[in-house]
């Protein structure tokens, strides 16, 4: 009863009609963010910075407003994914496995309002384990050290590589190539330069949004080129811009599973919302009753990581309220913001400041529900962009992709890097290295270089420690069965065509 009346109090704060709208407007700002490729919910909450502290707006409303935009973008993400196969950032993308074929099968407008629901379905499962879980996850992340977190990366790593499409060896190669890359500029001292070639440029190493539209962005331009030859150069197939309540129900089950999972991982400080997708979607492939459906345009698919994408996000203020650690880039930014603003996040906050835990809680039941009716109707809107003639698509993607990555580093020798990158990611394609494994391998590449060095240092070069703990010794067996996966499934699909050869 007594979370019920502080809920109340929460759901009194947010209706207030400056704080609905700054809900309101938070969703709004995120998923246009979220939309442009290379832009997240950090450049919008970096720049809105100044203006929160220059305004005086209260610590509740400046979390509310920040709140809508990280939670928007997320699912705003998901439309250029789906759309454009152009991931905004990392935790979107697992979801252009399926949901880019989905529209070039001519369910865009399906795919999209699977998003929707999903996003919707995680954020709202999420706030709830906010609201009753948050002291909880706390204690439980504490038990994670740099070792656990350095084998949890590992795992996400072979999950991925394991049930990729195509050649388990080539994914694991795709893993490492994508872990060298990370690698590539001043090591995590700052004192050495590696693979730089005497290159100041690449001291910071290669920049993710640089990786990942050259990637997808200009990969996927290279391939239209090759499409156009049979296809005539337009996508024609549009299809109908809605859902049927038969193709969620069937999702239900992948809905609520990915939407727990995200909301565990995003509370773990620094996993977040890419390994929270990779994890959901690797898993819902690997249990499903026909996993080669998967990387084809199956809904699942887009269910998965969507919903653990937006779980994640709201799970991320668990550390962060609780123990004053940011889980995400993104919260990061907030901390600044919260303390700026007099508030210190920790285990006090919700007992010394109940107005802002609550008032959070309570705008994020509203905003996941804001974000439903509002992108639902545009979905028709969103899907017309398919028919636009890919003469005049492709051009508009490279422009875009070329502005975006331009206004955020301000250096020609981006550009050049994703024209680099770019051909690389379409060479992948061509001879069968999945891509997936590659941008994990990026992303995690400097955590996983960063916590092992940091367990050696406490165990002062002890590599037990990498075994240490239950925890590690599970995620160990863990690995080790997503290695055997690929041989079991060899095996039993040989077993399978021996028996048919003999009847």
């Amino acid at each position: 009863m007594e979370i019920l009346s502080y809920l109340g109090l929460g759901f009194s704060i947010v209706f207030q009609p400056e704080n609905l709208g700054l809900v309101l407007l938070g969703c709004v700002i995120g998923t246009l963010i979220g939309m442009l490729p290379g832009l997240g919910g950090s450049n919008a909450v970096a720049v809105l910075l100044p203006l929160i502290f220059a305004l005086g707006v209260s610590p509740t409303a400046a979390l509310i407003l920040f709140a809508g935009i990280y939670y928007g973008s997320e699912y705003g993400n998901s439309i250029s994914a789906i759309l454009l196969n152009i991931p905004g950032t990392s935790g979107a993308v697992a979801t252009t496995f399926d949901g880019h074929p989905m529209a070039r099968n001519g369910q865009a407008g399906t795919a999209l309002a699977m998003s929707a629901v999903a996003s919707f379905t995680g954020g709202t499962v999420s706030v709830v384990g906010l609201m009753l879980l948050a002291p909880l996850m706390a204690e439980w992340a504490l038990h994670f050290g740099p070792a656990e977190y350095f084998v949890l990366m590992l795992l996400a790593l072979t999950l991925v590589s394991s049930l990729s499409e195509g050649d388990t060896l080539k994914a694991l190669i795709a893993a490492t190539v994508g872990l060298g890359i990370a690698t590539i500029g001043l090591d995590p001292t700052g004192t050495t330069a590696r693979f730089t070639f005497g290159n100041m440029k690449l001291y910071d190493g290669i920049d993710f949004v640089v990786a990942m539209i050259g990637l997808f962005a200009l990969g996927e331009v290279l391939l239209a080129l090759e499409r156009n030859a049979s296809s005539g150069g337009m996508m024609e197939k549009v299809g109908r811009a809605r859902i049927r309540l038969s193709e969620i129900a069937r999702a239900s089950g992948t809905l609520a599973r990915s939407s727990a999972i995200g909301f565990v991982i995003g509370a773990l400080p620094g996993a977040g919302a890419t390994i929270a997708s990779f994890i959901c979607y690797t898993l819902e492939k690997s249990i499903a009753r026909d996993p080669s459906r998967f990387g084809k345009g199956e809904p699942r698919g887009v269910a998965a990581p969507e919903a653990a994408n937006n779980a994640a996000a709201s799970g991320a203020f668990v550390p962060l309220l609780t123990l004053g650690v940011p889980g995400s880039a993104t919260t990061a930014i907030i901390l600044v913001a919260l303390t700026g603003l007099n508030i210190t996040p920790g285990p006090l906050l919700i007992q010394n400041n109940p107005e802002v835990f609550w008032g959070l809680v309570a705008s994020m039941y509203v905003g996941n529900l804001m974000l439903l009716v509002l992108n639902l109707p545009l979905v028709g809107l969103f899907v017309r962009l398919l028919t636009i003639p890919q003469w005049c698509l492709m051009p508009i993607v490279v422009v875009v992709s070329f502005v975006a990555i331009y206004a955020v580093s301000s250096s020609v020798f981006d550009l050049l890097m994703v024209v680099a990158i770019g051909s690389v990611g379409y060479l992948m394609r061509k001879f069968g290295f999945p891509l997936a494994p590659a941008v994990l391998g990026l992303v995690l590449g400097h955590m996983v270089e960063g916590n092992l060095r940091k367990a050696l240092s406490l165990s002062d070069g002890d590599w037990t420690i990498l075994v240490g703990s239950p925890i590690t010794l599970g995620f160990w067996v863990l690995i080790v069965l997503s290695l055997a996966l690929p041989v079991l499934r060899s095996l039993l699909r040989r077993s399978r065509r021996q028996r048919e050869a003999m009847q």
